[in-house]
């Protein structure tokens, strides 16, 4: 019966599949572990840059792929990348878990006060359809997602948003 052993056969490799992709998950959940604990992080550097997995495999550490801890918002005039404690720059990769849209950016720009949710809802993310309800205000950023949307001028911590459900997601 060839068709009964090519059944067998295939099997394996797609558990087998599923064994690695379960493997880069937990990989990447011990990573960002290391990355927002600095107590953990510590005990990392007896073997920089790499990380075993549960199968004796050593896994590449991976640069890219950290978030930034706490997540600022600011004004145009607010520097952009990975926001740290000590390093106070306002994400760029903000990604909203409501709608699950990236969060756009325009700086020197703020949203005028008609702005709605159906506006975003139907315009997102055409910027040239957005721009129409902007206002020019030099040092404004204004931030929206297809559910949300903040016009910022100085630096704020995303956790005294309460509203707004924004995360970082990965630089």
């Amino acid at each position: 019966r060839p068709g009964l052993g090519d059944r067998t056969r295939s099997a394996p490799s797609v558990r087998c599949k599923e064994a690695y992709k379960e493997e880069d998950d937990l990989s990447d959940l011990i990573e960002d572990i290391f990355h927002d604990d600095p107590s953990v992080s510590e005990l990392s550097k007896s073997s920089p840059g790499t990380i075993t997995n549960c199968s004796g495999h050593r896994a590449p550490s991976q640069t890219k792929g950290r978030k930034c801890c706490p997540v600022y918002l600011g004004g145009s005039s607010a520097p952009l990348g990975l926001g740290t404690n000590t390093s106070q720059r306002t994400c760029d990769q903000l990604r909203c878990t409501t709608c699950d849209f990236r969060v756009i950016t325009l700086d020197d720009y703020e949203w005028n006060k008609s702005c709605d949710y159906l506006f975003f809802r139907n315009n997102m993310p055409d910027l040239d359809k957005l721009k129409v309800k902007t206002l020019s205000r030099i040092g404004t950023r204004a931030y929206a997602c297809q559910c949300s949307w903040r016009s910022i001028q100085n630096l704020a911590d995303l956790r005294e948003e309460q509203e707004l459900r924004w995360v970082c997601g990965r630089h």
